[in-house]
């Protein structure tokens, strides 16, 4: 192996391990310094989408409203998802009971793949499917890549857009920041 491929490999662990372990102080994100709870003119976002669950029920983003949202757009092939939706659970169940909940939006897997997905996971917040969902892309986007997270306050302002693998303290810090 060459000189370079090493010093390759070694840094790309190094960035994993940095991001696994939540290590990334003075990481930035859309919304800037993370100890802040959500710029004042933050965009809105927008509730107005029906998307269909698990169960093919339909559900309304409308009805999240009032609670501090992190808003994942994700898919089952996705290796940064499946390291960040364990985390997601996590926060879930540590912060339900406080106003907060995940929602998860499949950007493009079939129903097929999702239910032993979300099983296999153990995943306890609402997985709805956004396969051919551009409007609803758009509307949170723009989504260039998988995940793509968000973090959206109780008054309903997009408070964070991280676009790639974020630290899990980094996530947990805003969190908190809007609870």
């Amino acid at each position: 192996m060459s000189h370079r491929w090493m010093l390759a490999a070694v840094a790309a662990v190094g960035l994993a391990v940095v991001a696994i372990n939540g290590s990334g102080r003075g990481a930035r994100t859309a919304g800037g310094d993370a100890r802040v709870a959500c710029d004042p003119n933050a965009k809105n976002a927008s509730f107005d989408f029906v998307l269909k669950d698990l169960n093919g029920s339909d559900v309304k983003l409308s009805s999240f409203k009032g609670k501090v949202i992190l808003l994942d757009f994700w898919a089952t092939w996705c290796g940064p998802c499946k390291l960040e939706i364990p985390w997601f659970v996590e926060f879930q169940q540590k912060y339900k009971d406080k106003g907060f909940t995940v929602v998860g939006v499949s950007s493009d897997d079939t129903l097929d793949k999702l239910k032993p997905f979300a099983a296999e996971f153990r995943m306890n917040y609402p997985v709805l499917q956004g396969l051919g969902r551009d409007d609803v892309h758009d509307a949170f986007g723009p989504v260039y890549g998988l995940p793509t997270t968000l973090l959206i306050s109780r008054d309903g302002k997009i408070c964070r857009k991280h676009s790639g693998l974020a630290p899990k303290a980094v996530f947990e810090r805003e969190i908190l920041g809007l609870l």
